[in-house]
């Protein structure tokens, strides 16, 4: 029977040399771990001596305290016998201090039912108007004055549809085979820390959405719940996004343990976040928390104290020291914001990319990721043809997975939206993603599309809009310089259209026309023409589609 410890004995160890925490009625000696906790020490710090469960429980599972411990770090339960009111006074002041941050809305009085909700937007409305201000700010914010994550949406709505008619589609197919996974249609759940954030049980909830919905769900590093919980509630296949932590014997341990069960079908690679950014929304939420919550010099911010395990020296040799731990398991590269680092996964021997700029919180004033997405097709265009070239960041509308795909990209991620469907439960995410698919099936039909992976091509869009903001190889050359030689197929620039062209043949004249083109300021005209002209009904054979 566990030992029960008073009120009295717990407040005896309340400083940095000697800590001890209450959560969920569990008494923890937390002197030794404090130094490893991934969202920092001073969070503990400052719960010390003192109860810690509303804070803990705002994140983080139940269980994942105890399966992160040592066993010998459990002094104990909590004698409630012995609790006085100066406790329970902390605790009430612990308990306003996170109720603080709540909005406080008078109407309406509950939720609008789940059939009200008829697009990505009207979740994020939801939630603006129920999340608590904290966790809010957390899954809301961008970097900084949010550029690039607002630009993220904004550039996907300056590129046009080109609709086709007359094209029998009455029977289509939105089916894509990404790394040994069958999805029902090309999207995936982006990883997000600290999902439980968003309501329900995180990713957890996420895991079983996904499953019913034929689509596959990357969790994250710094998870609401244990790497190996979140595997068991994953019915087939998943993705592992892996920050590498400063003692890397730990990154390599929480691999090893994933791969293990069997289920990890690709690791992503988080780069595009070496620190940090300044999110001054989740900051100044975070600033309203009270005496109970950490801060440092640079911020209060929730990202900033649960990332100071990463490791910001992580480089381009990093790989072949994951890939002796992989083995064939896929490595995928995420927070690719330019041609050239896209080149060098290639180069290294990556499985495939993420075109993302973390949803806008990284550098603010980095490209939108569509603006990256063709940025690549201008200088790497062979790219497309050696690895998976997924994309996230600002979608919102099946019309957007559409023009992703059109222009090169293997699947899209979607984060924040599900994060907001959470507050739903496992029926709003499955509710979400169906909006996704539904909106996915119409524009397709409304373009002429029968079979998205085998038919889309940048003839169904006009990016005209965007094309003289994308970088040309001029622009590139001093990264390029440094870059390795590597083999590769012929160059795509000897292609012709005919008749009988295939999308992947389009895909390939449009790449070219654009690399040659670098001086003006859009597609030329006389590759419209010769799109117009050639296209019959064509089909192609995919963009480096798997058996």
């Amino acid at each position: 029977m566990a030992k029960k410890v008073s009120v009295a004995e717990i407040r005896q160890h309340e400083t940095q040399e000697d800590i001890w925490i209450v959560v969920n009625g569990e008494v923890y000696d937390m002197t030794e771990f404090a130094s490893e906790h991934p969202g920092g020490e001073e969070i503990i710090y400052q719960h010390a001596g003192r109860d810690a469960s509303t804070s803990y429980n705002e994140i983080h599972s139940p269980s994942l305290i105890k399966k992160s411990l040592p066993a010998s770090c459990h002094v104990g339960m909590l004698d409630t016998a012995t609790i006085d009111e100066t406790w329970k006074g902390q605790e009430k002041d612990a308990n306003s201090n996170v109720n603080a941050t709540a909005d406080i809305v008078s109407e309406p009085k509950s939720k609008p039912d789940l059939s009200e909700i008829i697009n990505l937007h009207d979740f994020e409305r939801v939630a603006e108007k129920f999340l608590p201000t904290k966790p809010w700010a957390v899954i809301h914010t961008g970097s900084n004055d949010n550029i690039t994550r607002d630009a993220n949406n904004t550039f996907l709505n300056r590129i046009w549809l080109r609709p086709e008619i007359m094209r029998k589609v009455g029977k289509i197919n939105t089916r894509q085979r990404l790394f040994g996974c069958d999805l029902s249609f090309p999207i995936y759940i982006s990883p997000t820390g600290g999902s439980k954030l968003g309501g329900a049980e995180g990713e957890i909830t996420l895991a079983r959405a996904a499953a019913k919905a034929g689509i596959v769900q990357c969790f994250a590093t710094p998870s609401s719940y244990p790497h190996l919980e979140i595997l068991e509630a994953t019915e087939k296949h998943a993705f592992f996004q892996l920050y590498v932590n400063k003692d890397r014997s730990k990154s390599e341990a929480a691999i090893r343990d994933a791969i293990a069960t069997g289920k990890i079908k690709a690791l992503f690679v988080t780069v595009d976040v070496p620190v940090i950014s300044k999110r001054e929304e989740d900051e100044r939420a975070s600033s309203t928390s009270g005496p109970g919550q950490a801060r440092d010099k640079k911020g209060a911010g929730f990202a900033r104290l649960a990332s100071s395990f990463i490791d910001p020296n992580v480089c381009w040799e990093d790989i072949k020291w994951l890939r002796s731990i992989l083995g064939d398991i896929p490595i995928v590269v995420k927070g690719i914001q330019r041609a050239s680092d896209a080149h060098m996964a290639l180069a290294t021997g990556c499985d495939g990319i993420v075109i993302s700029n973390h949803g806008g919180r990284a550098a603010d004033g980095a490209p939108p990721a569509i603006l990256t997405l063709l940025e690549v097709n201008r200088i790497c265009p062979e790219v497309f043809q050696n690895m998976k070239v997924l994309i996230d960041g600002g979608f919102r509308r099946g019309s957007d997975v559409v023009k992703a795909i059109c222009l090169g990209a293997s699947a899209v991620g979607f984060g924040r939206p599900l994060l907001y469907s959470l507050g739903y439960g496992q029926e709003g995410v499955e509710h979400a993603i169906n909006i996704i698919k539904d909106e996915i099936e119409t524009a397709m039909r409304l373009c002429g599309i029968t079979d998205l992976i085998r038919d889309a091509h940048p003839g169904y869009v006009n990016t005209r809009d965007l094309d003289h903001l994308v970088p040309g190889p001029q622009d590139d050359l001093p990264s390029r310089r440094l870059l390795p030689e590597i083999a590769l197929p012929p160059h795509a620039g000897s292609v012709k259209l005919d008749s009988n062209a295939t999308g992947q043949q389009r895909l390939k004249l449009h790449r070219c026309q654009m690399e040659s083109n670098t001086k003006d300021s859009g597609v030329s005209e006389k590759m419209d023409l010769q799109l117009e002209r050639s296209h019959s009904g064509g089909r192609r054979t995919g963009r480096n589609q798997e058996n």
